[in-house]
């Protein structure tokens, strides 16, 4: 589902400049080559440029040098987007890849072929430190690819407690309690619902974070979606992302600007208790920081809810991971495979949120968050510690059309309605199932 993992990119900067999209070489801290250097064997990571992947994998590979005096690790920088996928097939077909490399988890890794084209980890110890609901996600025919790069993420509503405390309201565990709380946030003059359409990838947050409901009511929707069995349109559960999306635009429950808003307006609004809730990923903690640092943490976060109380649950994005290509080598892979065994430990953890706040928990056995993470943060570990989380879909199926966001706007606009809406999805998925190849389309 590439425009989900955009979304989450363009999130994570929303309050960052721009990196340059050319591919370049940058060392971590002291770090660079290690010609002339007593033999030290230097090996190259390749990572995405947004700004927290990039410090974070700067410090990761400052830290584990201090500890490994005889190994150099490099940090190369790719595009993010459709042009970084384009580099990473390249650079894995031709052999030209980097020693190791971060990409992708879920199903959107299986396109890479790891089979043919990666080292499996399967049998190295620190396997054995991966979180259990990570270890599907980097899992080919019982064989492991991938230690995680950076925490989970979740997504769900972003809600301000003040408001919510100075109302008496609950989390609501139930969509009609959510909408019920909107209703009481809407008569006391505040925005229940914040939308920000402007910014159209931040409208699909009703149907993607619902997910967890879907699969909770139909535990094998995914695999029946990937094979054509089940569309949005007819399946009375996944439909209701699409619903929702139309009954808060109905019910007058959004911000009046909704049409011209911005992500940024949006977070900025919660931030000041103008608007109450905001389905939004939990990535957008350093937008939040950057903008409305004093109010951080008057914001929390709760999973959005479904028509089941008992089944409620968060839908989870999993955090991009570490490979390597089986193109690494003699030393390099013995190097390669210090640098991992660090970084699916605590002191690698330790090490990424030093450089960049992290969005939900680390999964890697004994990795505990800082004492000062933001609320938001917490709220997100919670649905992992007690085990109330799923993969989104995009992890689970390769199927998703290019044109949900702007489908997803229509919706919620009243132009068009859930239905219509959710059948115009299906027909657009088609297009993208069969550029793909998969059986039944």
């Amino acid at each position: 589902m590439r425009s989900t993992t955009r979304a989450r990119r363009r999130a994570a900067a929303a309050a960052a400049a721009a990196l340059p999209l050319l591919l370049s070489a940058c060392s971590a801290g002291s770090l660079g080559s290690a010609d002339g250097d007593g033999g030290a064997t230097t090996i190259k990571l390749l990572v995405d440029n947004a700004p927290d992947n990039l410090n974070a994998a700067k410090q990761l590979a400052k830290d584990f040098a201090a500890g490994n005096p005889t190994i150099r690790v490099s940090v190369e920088t790719r595009p993010g987007g459709a042009d970084g996928d384009n580099l990473i097939k390249t650079r894995l077909q031709t052999g030209s890849m980097t020693d190791i490399f971060t990409y992708n988890t879920g199903s959107l890794f299986q396109q890479i072929d790891p089979a043919k084209n990666l080292t499996p980890i399967t049998r190295d110890p620190y396997v054995k430190n991966l979180d259990k609901s990570f270890l599907p996600q980097v899992t080919v025919n019982e064989q492991t690819y991938g230690v995680p790069f950076g925490s989970a993420l979740g997504g769900g509503v972003l809600y301000n407690k003040k408001v919510y405390s100075e109302l008496g309201l609950k989390v609501p565990t139930t969509w009609a309690q959510f909408i019920d709380n909107s209703k009481k946030i809407k008569a006391a003059g505040i925005a229940p619902v914040i939308q920000t359409y402007q910014d159209t990838w931040t409208s699909q947050l009703l149907v993607l974070g619902d997910f967890h409901n879907v699969a909770a009511a139909e535990p094998d929707f995914a695999e029946k979606y990937t094979a054509n069995k089940v569309k949005f349109a007819t399946d009375a559960n996944a439909v209701k992302g699409f619903e929702h999306l139309e009954q808060i635009h109905d019910l007058k429950l959004t911000n009046s600007d909704f049409a011209s808003a911005t992500l940024v307006k949006g977070l900025q609004m919660l931030a000041t208790g103008k608007g109450a809730q905001y389905p939004m990923l939990s990535t957008v903690i350093g937008a939040i920081r950057t903008s409305n640092p004093d109010q951080l943490n008057d914001i929390g976060f709760f999973a959005l809810p479904g028509d089941d109380a008992a089944s409620n649950g968060m839908t989870a994005w999993f955090p991009n991971a570490f490979y390597v290509p089986k193109s690494t080598s003699g030393d390099k892979l013995t190097a390669v495979n210090k640098f991992l065994a660090f970084a699916a430990s605590p002191a690698g953890c330790a090490s990424q949120a030093k450089a960049s706040t992290p969005t939900g928990p680390y999964l890697v056995e004994g990795c505990t968050l800082p004492s000062d993470v933001p609320t938001i943060t917490k709220d997100v570990a919670a649905y992992f510690t007690k085990d109330a989380q799923s993969p989104a879909l995009e992890f689970l199926s390769p199927v998703k059309g290019p044109s949900l966001e702007q489908i997803s706007v229509q919706v919620g606009s009243g132009i068009t309605g859930a239905r219509t809406g959710a059948a115009q999805y299906d027909k657009d998925v088609k297009k993208q199932a069969q550029q793909l190849g998969l059986a039944g389309w």
